[in-house]
């Protein structure tokens, strides 16, 4: 085995349940297994009550005499770092209290002052994830999954996953696809991603994106060297209709189902604008239906992509339906782009979990899925209408906007008086954030975006426990 204090060693994982490494330094044997042993419980790496492997199997590991070991032990137990009783072991003591890092320091100090309440977009209501149901479609599809299922697989994704999928998009959302045009991936920032490789391989330079939308998207396009000029977002949605007079354009990244973050759908003319331009110009519409399935006030608005599914890529996920760190979304690229979507994701993460593909198709084809978003969507709604029921109680003179569909709604706020209830919310301990920072003005664009003062509010997010604390908060800092 070598020079036992140059090299690092591992105990059998019968004697202590788990690989207990050890760098030993020094100009003994003893002193350096003492020292390696009371850096371990110091750092933490050994945390308290855990057992140590027996003298003779830690000896025979580390290549020394098990008087080595047993003499290190008792200077440990002495020194109060150990414990030894017969029949228990060796274990680390319980009052022997690893050295807090220097770097948790500011994070507790981070954590004295996070937010109470927590109203920012961008998450469902996690604590209402079905864990029992997700549990059980878990041991259900392991147990039906071919040895094949734990290999690399197909890059775009386990076809159980994609055969699901092209059911429940067509039945949900409209969507035409078949399994084999689906590619599965960890989500819509990796999907567009994706996407962005292939159209600078397209020698596409720029794509126009809605004038309210996520800046972290803005900043991945650019990042892949797209330009990105904006549109304007009015009641109707994106202006479409503008696509013919921008220069340059090969797409278009939109939401037309809800407006992100504005909420409005967009309209039918405008869609027929979209598919007609890129019908034209050979152009792509890169529909991001993030929340499609929650729709209130009647039937949801069907996915763009069943107007020309040669034309537009569509992209879903389950981060606003189940949860964004499961990190399983989808694309439905036209057909002539499959081949160069699955190339880009071969050369980057090749492919998503096989476990998790496999327990959401077990839990579309079950029914689960369905049924949770059918208790989600009875849930969100009755949100809604709480927090519309209470402003207008309340705040009478605030307007509610974006509120038909999605999980957050906007606060239309007199002119200048934004940042200031920005500022307000966080003093009550309660996270909500401005329209503003969601507006985009390219340059060159001939239009500034609208001075428009408004609180986009998640009444999604919070749990059931919370969500009348965050909810009188609000109310209290409504000018």
């Amino acid at each position: 085995m070598g020079d036992p204090r140059a090299n690092s060693a591992t105990a059998p994982p019968l004697a202590f349940g788990a690989d207990l490494h050890l760098d030993l330094r020094g100009p003994g044997l003893r002193a350096g297994l003492t020292d390696a042993l009371r850096e371990a419980v110091r750092t933490g790496r050994l945390a308290p009550g855990s057992r140590l492997p027996a003298s003779r199997s830690l000896a025979a590991d580390l290549g020394v005499s098990r008087n080595t070991v047993v003499e290190s032990y008792a200077e440990l137990v002495a020194e109060g770092w150990l414990t030894a009783q017969q029949g228990s072991g060796t274990r680390v003591a319980t009052g022997a209290k690893p050295r807090r890092a220097a770097s948790e320091a500011p994070r507790a100090r981070t954590d004295a002052h996070r937010p109470r309440y927590g109203l920012l977009t961008g998450s469902p209501d996690l604590a209402n994830f079905p864990r029992t149901q997700w549990l059980a479609a878990a041991r259900r599809a392991l147990t039906a999954a071919p040895n094949d299922a734990l290999g690399y697989g197909d890059a775009r994704g386990r076809v159980e996953l994609r055969t699901a999928l092209a059911d429940y998009l067509a039945r949900a959302r409209g969507v035409y696809t078949e399994p084999e045009r689906i590619v599965v991936c960890s989500g819509f920032h990796h999907g567009l991603a994706l996407m962005a490789q292939a159209l600078r391989a397209r020698r596409v330079r720029a794509v126009a994106v809605e004038a309210y939308g996520l800046g972290l998207y803005r900043d991945l396009l650019t990042n892949a060297g797209l330009r990105i000029p904006a549109l304007h977002v009015d009641e109707h949605g994106a202006r479409t209709d503008d696509l013919a007079r921008l220069r340059g354009v090969g797409a278009v990244l939109t939401t037309p189902a809800h407006q992100y973050p504005t909420g409005v759908a967009l309209s039918p003319e405008r869609r027929a604008a979209a598919v007609d331009w890129a019908r034209a110009t050979g152009g792509l519409i890169l529909e991001d239906d993030y929340d499609g399935e929650f729709r209130y006030d009647r039937q949801p608005v069907g996915a763009l992509q069943g107007l020309d599914p040669e034309r537009v890529v569509y992209f879903g996920s389950v981060s606003k339906s189940l949860a964004p760190g499961l990190r399983l979304g989808w694309m439905v690229p036209p057909e002539e782009l499959v081949a160069e979507i699955v190339a880009a994701k071969g050369h980057g993460d090749y492919m998503t979990s096989a476990l998790e593909q496999l327990t959401l198709a077990e839990f579309i084809t079950s029914g689960g899925y369905d049924r949770h978003v059918r208790s989600m969507r009875l849930r969100y709604r009755r949100r809604r209408d709480e927090l519309v029921t209470a402003l207008r109680r309340r705040a009478p003179g605030i307007r509610v906007t974006g509120m038909a569909a999605g999980l957050q709604a906007v606060l239309e706020l007199p002119r200048g008086t934004e940042s200031s209830v920005v500022r307000a919310a966080a003093r009550e301990g309660l996270a909500v954030g401005g329209l503003r920072q969601f507006g985009h003005e390219a340059t060159g664009s001939g239009w500034r975006l609208p001075e428009r003062d408004a609180l986009v509010v998640n009444y999604a997010a919070p749990s059931d426990s919370a969500w009348a604390g965050a909810l009188d908060a609000l109310c209290r800092v409504m000018p």
